[in-house]
């Protein structure tokens, strides 16, 4: 059943995820502000290095300075089998998993959505960069019809995080509120200076969250079994060793891999080696010299389990058949947008043809598309 905007003297009860960062800190800020009923959340996940309880101190800080209410829901054992053990298989199976996609879909926009409508929240808000409008008809009666939401790229292209949240649904985003999106880092810093709020200096967390400083390989050695393989040149020459084609991905470098004709390792080889390619049941991994190697790239990819934001977008390629429909894509995070073409292949089953051929088509990782317009119309998984 839609809901209808709430007064401008009763705007509704608000569950803002605080994370201890400064982007959901003034989220948080920000409704209060707005008029907005506001409780801040803290989100208990799986984490390596102990940061996670440096960060709830964080929040909890913020929280009472602002002056609002502040709980912790524990999501630790639905992280693990959810986010952690979705990752882990990835990488057993040979693709690059995004784990960051995972936890919008599964936890942050799956379970705290869900218990926070369960404890009477009308919105659930994140410090997500990214921009959400609503789109709806009148009808004679002066009454809201067919609305519908769309997401947009962030005011700040350089934090835009758009690319990890396509999977989002109407159903989900009716109950959405992202208040950073129509900001630049600069002034979401600026406010919370201003503002006085505990975070307001804390540096930005990077790489994958829950694992902190505690690289990927070495996390996944936990879990995978090193074991020694080849690694081959694009001619099917063997040129070195590796420790297990699980534990890398395509487009990585730096291997260290002895370069026979010059004899000499890692990075003063006289060009970069990038895997291209492995084979996870014979354990090998194929490589290439050069950073523009025609092996690194490919003009077409197959996409699955693909999400549109408004289902008319799906309708729009049914019609236009052969000919595809033109958008914009990427396939990492930061990515320049390329233009391309896309074609349905089948229920959530998609090719992406780019004008110009791309690098480092990671199997696994997402491809999210656009309009012209920065409208951020869905994605799917790199197959």
């Amino acid at each position: 059943m839609l809901k209808t905007v709430p007064s401008k003297k009763n705007k509704g009860l608000v569950f803002c995820a605080i994370s201890g960062g400064v982007d959901s800190s003034v989220a948080a800020l920000l409704l209060k502000k707005q008029g907005y009923d506001v409780t801040g959340i803290f989100m208990r996940c799986y984490n390596l290095d102990g940061c996670a309880e440096r960060d709830a101190e964080d929040a909890r800080r913020v929280a009472e300075h602002i002056g609002i209410p502040f709980y912790i829901f524990d999501f630790e054992e639905e992280y693990k089998k959810q986010v952690v053990e979705y990752m882990v298989e990835g990488y057993r199976a040979g693709i690059t998993p995004n784990p960051d996609v995972m936890c919008n879909k599964e936890i942050k926009f799956g379970l705290f959505l869900k218990k926070a409508l369960a404890l009477g929240a009308n919105y659930v808000a994140t410090g997500h960069y990214i921009r959400l409008r609503r789109n709806f008809e009148i009808n004679s009666k002066f009454k809201i019809q067919n609305s519908k939401f769309t997401l947009w790229q962030a005011k700040d292209l350089n934090k835009d995080q758009s690319y990890f949240l396509w999977t989002l649904i109407q159903e989900q985003l009716e109950y959405c509120l992202f208040p950073i999106g129509d900001y630049l880092k600069s002034e979401v810093r600026e406010m919370a200076r201003k503002a006085g709020l505990p975070t307001a200096e804390k540096k930005d967390s990077q790489g994958i969250c829950f694992l902190g400083k505690v690289g990927v390989r070495d996390f996944l050695k936990n879990y995978i079994k090193p074991k020694k393989g080849v690694v081959l040149d694009a001619e099917g020459r063997k040129i070195g060793e590796h420790d297990g084609a699980q534990f890398y991905t395509i487009g990585q470098r730096h291997l260290g891999i002895r370069n026979q004709e010059s004899g000499i390792r890692g990075r003063h080889e006289t060009k970069p080696y990038y895997v291209v390619d492995k084979n996870i049941k014979t354990n090998t991994i194929v490589v290439a010299e050069g950073e523009n190697n025609s092996a690194l790239f490919q003009k077409k990819i197959e996409i699955k389990n693909v999400n549109f934001i408004n289902l008319e977008h799906t309708n729009i390629l049914e019609n236009v058949g052969m000919s595809g429909m033109s958008v914009f894509a990427r396939m990492r995070y930061r990515q320049p947008l390329s233009s391309a073409k896309i074609y349905n292949l089948k229920s959530k089953t998609y090719n992406l043809v780019f004008d110009e051929p791309q690098k480092f088509v990671a199997p696994g990782q997402s491809a999210v598309f656009y309009s012209a317009r920065e409208e951020m119309l869905g994605g799917g998984v790199i197959n």
